[in-house]
């Protein structure tokens, strides 16, 4: 987890309207800098922007093979739609990712895309996948935070029957490298998820933006935290801001307020296509400014 004085500052790079040599490169450069913590994808199976029929590569297959060519970056999905795996799947998907990255897998997850927005609905009738309700994806979701780390956990087979799953002799074999397993992070702003992540995240993320927004959803996860007997100091904040290269400014004046407001694990989305060198460029214009001044 995040030094208190010292953020965790990544990357996310969407791999939608790009090519695997292009991610790859920037992941490769990022893994040679220090200053980059950690790496990210998202989970989607179409655009959600620019062409709608442009490429879109899927999350965990992609994260596999840049684990594979990876030795330092903690890796995770930021964050995987829980309406599009089943969870028992799931748990096999990143304990294989964890193995193969040697133990860097952070676990992102969240309820599923966005509802209201038509880029991102048009991808579950388009893949055969049911869209279910709020009320229905939230509770998947709990069940499904509990059923991982149950299979990533438990020498022996154990039967479950809750709302939305059910396993009969679920077992999880191998195990992910991570002792207990690996971090869960789980990502979203409304309430329903932010008890989830009360409940079973060690980190929680919020897409930036509205940084008042996200100061008031943290302090109502701090007030499910207390409900539940939890130490709310027990779930690193995260945060995904954009990047942009002509406005470098820009971007280190929302850090700066994030990491004001107590985020200490930063997610900078880089967009495609990637500039040469983009790893080298975000560390001198972008990180290091914006460490320097948390630290001054």
């Amino acid at each position: 987890m995040p030094d208190p004085l010292h953020p965790a500052f990544g990357i996310m790079t969407a791999p939608m309207q790009v090519g695997y040599d292009d991610v790859l490169r920037v992941w490769r450069e990022a893994d040679a800098i220090p200053e980059i913590e950690h790496a990210w994808l998202f989970d989607h199976l179409m655009p959600i922007a620019g062409d709608p029929l442009g490429p879109t590569y899927e999350g965990w297959t992609l994260l596999t093979a840049l684990a594979a060519h990876t030795r330092r970056l903690r890796l995770g999905v930021l964050v995987t739609s829980n309406r599009f795996r089943p969870p028992a799947l799931l748990a096999k998907i990143a304990a294989t990712v964890d193995i193969v990255s040697g133990g860097w897998l952070d676990f992102g997850i969240g309820v599923g895309s966005r509802p209201g927005h038509p880029l991102a609905r048009r991808e579950y009738e388009a893949h055969g996948l049911p869209f279910h309700d709020t009320e229905h994806a939230v509770g998947s979701l709990a069940e499904a935070c509990t059923l991982i780390r149950r299979l990533w956990t438990e020498q022996k087979p154990f039967d479950f029957h809750g709302t939305h799953h059910h396993l009969t002799g679920g077992f999880g074999n191998p195990k992910p490298v991570q002792r207990p397993h690996p971090p869960i992070l789980v990502g979203g702003r409304s309430a329903a998820t932010l008890r989830v992540a009360a409940e079973h995240a060690g980190l929680w993320n919020i897409p930036g933006g509205d940084i008042d927004d996200a100061v008031r959803r943290g302090a109502l996860l701090d007030r499910y935290c207390a409900e539940l007997g939890r130490d709310p100091a027990a779930i690193t904040r995260s945060i995904h801001l954009p990047v942009f290269y002509d406005r470098p400014a820009a971007t280190r004046t929302a850090i700066g307020e994030a990491l004001d407001a107590g985020f200490r694990h930063v997610v900078l989305g880089l967009p495609a296509p990637y500039p040469v060198a983009v790893a080298r460029w975000l560390t001198d214009e972008i990180i290091t400014p914006s460490t320097t001044r948390l630290l001054s």
